[in-house]
């Protein structure tokens, strides 16, 4: 499976953008060699400013500038552009809806060997409970371009979670995103999998085990967190009456909590949660990590049989 860089096709992405549209400005917090708005910074040097290690001055930078009329695209690894600078989100962006994409890489535990200190597990949480936010997990890089030119193209405060390693495509060339539209990567009778990011490669793999064992299962990939497809949810628990939520994140707050949230609602069924428990993960490499914290497709594999047993 062909494998390419999210944070790399949103710096590209960048680039497209800002020839298209003048009042595009973007600013970085000392990493755009890492986030890759380098590549904007080389083509457009003073559309681009590096705010250093001040992610809460970035944010008020960023205020300041939608404010005046710009389109502000933000980066930073995604445990700064969350924790380090909430209050921040809270006041200058989300009070006054500013149009200011934050988008933000190195996300969950993938990012590996960086250590427990750069591990964004709590930013979906944080992120969804800002109003007027609009919140996007992108699956792959095919996906992520799109998602950063709506973001560009729609007024309003943006949160886009991208990851540090390379990720399967699991889209082909021409694929359209749509905000709060999820997308069913494959049909399935016996149970569905909602995951994001980079699980939903996962997903897709488990389902491919299961098939061979006779459970016929659905994937469907929602890269939009928050508004939520609720819809998508409902018809899920309805025709296959078990769901599995998989996320790169904590298990309080993320997407398997606002899948909950309908499901109780619209048609409790059984469900499991494939996330990351009460704790925080060891440094490591990041195919390690994620098998010591289950992520992987077999974990989703067994998510989904204990959740087909519960019907």
């Amino acid at each position: 499976m062909v494998e390419v860089s999210t944070r790399e096709t949103y710096g590209k992405t960048l680039v497209e953008l800002g020839k298209e549209n003048k009042d595009i400005i973007v600013l970085d917090a000392d990493l755009s060699p890492s986030t890759m708005t380098h590549f904007f910074a080389r083509e457009f040097p003073d559309r681009f400013f590096d705010c250093g290690l001040e992610e809460q001055n970035m944010i008020a930078i960023a205020a300041g500038l939608a404010a005046s009329g710009k389109t502000v695209f933000a980066s930073t690894f995604a445990v700064f552009a969350s924790c380090r600078c909430f209050d921040q989100l809270r006041i200058c962006l989300s009070q006054p809806r500013l149009n200011v994409k934050i988008v933000a890489t190195h996300s969950g535990i993938s990012v590996g060997e960086d250590g427990t200190s750069h591990h964004a597990i709590e930013d979906l949480a944080l992120y969804c409970s800002l109003p007027g936010f609009t919140v996007v997990v992108p699956a792959d890089a095919i996906e992520t371009a799109e998602a950063v030119k709506v973001a560009a193209a729609t007024y309003g405060p943006f949160y886009i979670r991208l990851s540090r390693p390379k990720t399967p495509l699991v889209y082909p060339e021409g694929y359209h995103f749509t905000l709060g539209k999820a997308v069913t990567m494959r049909q399935g009778e016996d149970a569905t999998v909602i995951a994001m990011g980079i699980m939903v490669a996962r997903a897709l793999e488990a389902s491919d085990i299961l098939a061979r064992q006779g459970i016929d299962c659905r994937v469907i990939n929602m890269p939009t967190l928050k508004p939520l497809d609720e819809e998508v949810i409902g018809r899920a628990a309805s025709e296959t009456g078990a769901i599995v939520v998989a996320e790169e994140h904590l298990a309080q707050g993320g997407l398997g909590s606002r899948v909950a949230q309908v499901v109780a609602r619209e048609k409790p069924i059984p469900m499991e949660f494939v996330n990351l428990k009460d704790s925080y993960a060891l440094s490591g490499k990041a195919d390690e990590l994620l098998q010591r914290y289950g992520l992987t497709a077999g974990d989703i594999e067994v998510a989904v049989k204990s959740v087909v047993k519960r019907k």
